[in-house]
Order: structure tokens, then sequence, then C-alpha cells
């Protein structure tokens, strides 16, 4: 009986638990639809999982005088990223509706979790890392709830959709715009290669795509493109701390794109920037726990077999040295001393010809 009782406690926390989200889905979808142009709605949704998390996710639908392409800026995923989340708060104060043609979705901080407690990478209300776990889970925790959100809701309804980061607490990181080389939609790739290269970012990376369609994407921007859509991510501020350059940088890049797809006239000062493009990454992982040491920093050339960094035990003694396997430019690196087995170290690029 007493078994009875508490599965039935159970079932009626999963009810709750999956009518709140069904709510907050139908609350966003409603407003989404409203026919009314000149609008812009502000809203938090709420989140919930049974393992008594609540948290929630801020939201903004701006919808301009006339109809056209949605696009979707997601910022906050990692919530020690400080310049894409600075970045989208100021694009939300200057947007004007009148001169807007076509709708923009704005989440200004997608892992709240993350942000107030200043935790890298994680939410801390469930140890997950909200950039590995898509496509999410409609009945999971409260972030792979958020990620299902984006995933079943967000993407399927944006034409363009763009993910934006920087380094974060502990990464040293050369500013880049980024997409994905899927061929199985050469169309959409080429649009999203021809945007990049008209962001006004220095750095124009390529990636390649070899995830199978029944494959998670596990990446917010990637999740977008194996679903067909214009997809791509910006990279700019490193280290955990807000330099005003990184923000200028992506507020620049928001409003190129913008007037490149017809959706905005923008005051930024337009034409072809200079830039280089880079592909073949490759990616060194920390082989030991210690104390990593580089005179190196990202945008560092470096050339194969070149020792680039070491790493030391607690009392200083080298136990491992970190070698180049080929010539490139560092793209990020570990910017601070700690390190652990398996922890990024480098992601180093070619120039591409």
């Amino acid at each position: 009986m007493l078994f009875k009782i508490k599965f039935n406690i159970y079932k009626l926390i999963c009810l709750l638990v999956i009518s709140h989200l069904s709510f907050a889905q139908s609350k966003f979808d409603s407003l989404f639809k409203d026919p009314k142009r000149l609008t812009t709605h502000k809203l938090k949704l709420e989140f919930s999982d049974t393992l008594g998390n609540n948290t929630s996710l801020p939201l903004l639908i701006i919808k301009g005088k006339n109809k056209g392409k949605v696009f979707t800026i997601l910022a906050g995923v990692h919530g020690a990223e400080y310049a894409p989340i600075i970045a989208t708060q100021e694009l939300i104060k200057e947007l004007n509706p009148d001169e807007l043609v076509g709708t923009i979705i704005i989440l200004p901080i997608t892992n709240i979790g993350s942000f107030y407690t200043k935790t890298p990478y994680i939410n801390p209300l469930d140890n997950k890392n909200i950039n590995r776990i898509f496509p999410g889970k409609k009945d999971g925790t409260v972030s792979e709830k958020i990620v299902n959100f984006i995933s079943s809701e967000i993407i399927p309804i944006s034409d363009v959709f763009l993910d934006v980061h920087s380094g974060d607490a502990s990464e040293d990181l050369l500013p880049f715009v980024c997409y994905y080389d899927n061929k199985k939609f050469s169309k959409q790739t080429k649009i999203t290669r021809e945007l990049c290269e008209y962001s006004g970012f220095e750095n124009v990376v390529s990636y390649s795509y070899t995830i199978k369609e029944d494959e998670p994407a596990q990446y917010a921007f990637k999740q977008a493109c194996q679903a067909g859509k214009i997809a791509f991510s910006f990279e700019s501020g490193k280290l955990g701390y807000l330099q005003p350059e990184a923000v200028k940088r992506i507020k620049r890049g928001f409003y190129r794109i913008f007037n490149k797809l017809e959706m905005y006239n923008s005051k930024e000062v337009l034409g072809q920037m200079q830039f280089q493009r880079l592909d073949r990454q490759i990616y060194i992982d920390s082989p030991a726990k210690g104390i990593f040491y580089s005179k190196l920093k990202a945008g560092s050339k470096v050339v194969k077999d070149e020792i680039i960094g070491y790493i030391t035990d607690e009392f200083g003694k080298t136990i491992k040295k970190i070698v180049s396997p080929k010539t490139g430019v560092i793209l990020y690196m570990k910017g601070t001393p700690p390190t652990k087995t398996g922890s990024r170290l480098f992601c180093i690029s070619s120039y591409k010809t």
C-alpha cells in the first residue's frame, strides 16, 4: 500500500512537471504566432524536473513592421562567457522594431544557473553542459528540457540560427566566426559561409560535418545545421572577463548580418572586410593532471613537432611536454594553469588556401 501511494505521488509530480513544460511551450507558441506586428514580447519560461530543480529561460520575440525571416540569437549557453550576454543586452536596447523586417528571437542568458553562480560550462543544478546535450530530453533534467525546447520549438521556426560564445573562464581565444561544411544542405551552407565572411570577424573557420542524421548533434548550432538551417557561431572574448572590444565585435557582426539579409538598415560601416579562412582543426587534450605552462597565446603560429607547452606536478617537476602535431595557428587554448587529464589544452587550425 505504501509503495502504491509513493508511486502515485511520483506520477503526480511527473504530470505536474510535464504540464508545466507544456504551458511554457504553449505560451511561447501563442506569442510567436500572434499576427500583431511591431511588438516585443519579453517572457521568462519556467522549467522544473523530478529532481526538484527549478530554473527559467529569458526570451524575447521582436516583430518588425513587415513579415520576413526569423533570426534566432542564442547567448549565455555558458554562463561565464560574458561578451555575448552583454552584446545581446545592448542589442535589445538599440533595436527599433519600426526598422526591422521579420522577427528576431533572442535568448540572452540561456544558462541562468551557470551565470549567477559564475560556474564555467556547467549548469550547477544538474551538472549538465548545455552545449553538449543537444537535442535534449523532454522528460529530462532542467538543462535537458531547456535544450529540448530549443531543439523542438525554436530551431524549427528559425530561418537563421546564431549561437554566440566567447572564451570561458579558462580559455584564451582568437576571435572567429564558424560554420559546418554540411554537404547535404549545400544551398544553406553556401549562404552561411557568405554571411560568415561578411560578418566582420577577422577569422572565418569551417568545421567538417561528419555526423549522421540519427546521431545526437550535441552542440546548439550543429543541431540547427543538422536540421538544414542557416546556422553559425560567433566566438569573441576570453578568460571569463568582459572586454569592450569583444562586445563591439559581436554587435558589429549582428548588424552586418542583419543588413546582409535585408532585415535591418545598420549604421555600421559596411562593405567587405579583411579576413582569413581557417580549417582542419586538431585538438590537444591534457595527458596528465597538473600545472600547465605555455609561452604562447591564442593567435600564435606553431610548427609541427614544436614544444608548445608542458605540465608540471605540484612541486614544479615537468611530467609531460606538449608537442604540436601540425603547423598552424592556435585558435584557442587553456589560458590558466590548473589542468586535469583529458581537459582541452589547444585547438590548432590550418590556413585555408
